[in-house]
């Protein structure tokens, strides 16, 4: 396949794969929801990930502290849990790598906070037992994944999986999903900041 073809089929397919998920849009409302609940009452959102599924996890909260702000509405409270490196390498090296979401969630976590995970795979050690331990304590989990949903979906109240298996293409799939839930967001009122 010459340079040329290969670039517009993958755009085919990024093309192909945002029409299956504009299906999805009744999920994404129900995620938008659950996150505007979070900010009316308080309550923080946690998001985690690997890699550069870690990368969309800090960007999103850098939208929902800033982007997504609207006049006469509570600030939304949201940490990522991926940017703090030393902690994360202490945890690494004291205990595993497995272990760095969970036990930074251990610190901060309260009743009815929000935990987000982007994953490709969903089978990622660290991300599965941060939301095993968060879905015993009444928080909703929501797992943004590849095709199968892997094994976090077990523990997920809600995953939203990008019908690929392609991991360049769910990552850029995840960032969209993250710009459109924000947009949404903003759409609700006046926001604070335009952007044009």
């Amino acid at each position: 396949m010459s340079k040329t073809n290969h670039i517009v089929s993958f755009l085919e397919k990024e093309k192909k794969c945002i029409q299956l998920i504009i299906e999805k849009h009744q999920e994404i409302k129900s995620i938008i929801d659950v996150l505007i609940k979070a900010r009316d009452n308080g309550k923080t959102i946690y998001t985690i990930g690997n890699g550069g599924s870690g990368s969309t996890a800090s960007h999103f909260v850098s939208d929902l502290l800033k982007t997504s702000i609207i006049k006469e509405k509570n600030r939304f409270k949201a940490i990522s849990l991926v940017d703090n490196i030393p902690v994360i390498l202490a945890w690494s090296n004291d205990l595993s790598y497995d272990n760095i979401f969970e036990q930074q969630l251990i610190n901060h976590i309260e009743e009815e906070d929000v935990l987000i995970a982007f994953t490709g795979s969903g089978n990622s050690k660290n991300l599965i037992k941060a939301f095993k331990h968060c879905s015993k304590l009444n928080m909703t989990c929501i797992a943004f994944t590849g095709k199968t949903g892997g094994k976090i979906k077990k523990y997920s109240t809600t995953c939203l999986t990008t019908p690929s298996n392609d991991m360049l293409l769910i990552e850029s799939i995840h960032v969209l999903i993250s710009h459109c839930i924000i947009s949404s967001i903003r759409n609700q009122g006046t926001p604070l900041f335009k952007y044009e």
